[in-house]
């Protein structure tokens, strides 16, 4: 069985001809648990995160390599869009006349009927909130999720623990266990 790839939030990616950026995001096809895309910030922050088909995407060794250059990395669906609104109460409170004030809200991506994890999103038990996501572990071949990785700062003190995919039961503002917090902390380290 081939190595699980793991995604990790913060991990960095690199594209064939230099730098691309850090996993800020991962997409799921919650029906099939199946990772669809990551969502990658540019390095520097300059311009806006990019969704990123994870057929581009390869594991390597000590980061994740996109197969793409950076040039076409730039070309990839935004990751975010914004949204002009004008901002009614500060015109309310404005000075009389001349033009409302406009307020930027930015929103993450989603492809329609799909979720998204992010880095620190919580990790709820059966009897309560246990930590907050670090990433997610992938078969490389059919690419479902395997594992839902806790970060440091949990209930346990270890690195990381690693949650099978099949005790979560739904990814809805956080992700959500059948598992109690004793259950979660049996479970056995990462290895």
């Amino acid at each position: 069985m081939a190595e699980e790839t793991e995604f990790a939030m913060g991990a960095k990616a690199s594209c064939v001809d230099g730098p691309g950026g850090k996993v800020i995001r991962v997409i799921i096809d919650p029906a099939t648990k199946t990772v669809t895309h990551l969502v990658i910030e540019p390095k520097h922050r300059v311009g806006s995160g990019r969704l990123v088909p994870l057929d581009l995407v390869d594991s390597a060794a000590g980061g994740i390599r996109l197969r793409c250059t950076v040039e076409e990395f730039g070309m990839l669906e935004a990751a975010e869009e914004m949204e002009l609104v004008d901002d009614v109460m500060g015109g309310l409170y404005g000075p009389m006349g001349g033009t409302p004030p406009v307020q930027a809200i930015v929103e993450d991506v989603v492809p329609r009927g799909e979720t998204d994890i992010e880095r620190g999103e919580p990790v709820h038990a059966l009897d309560g909130e246990i930590g907050r996501v670090h990433g997610c572990q992938v078969d490389p071949d059919n690419h479902r999720v395997t594992h839902v990785l806790l970060g440091e700062g949990h209930l346990w003190g270890r690195k990381e623990v690693s949650i099978p995919v099949s005790a979560v039961t739904k990814v809805e503002n956080g992700i959500w266990l059948n598992l109690t917090k004793k259950q979660v902390e049996d479970l056995p380290p990462v290895g």
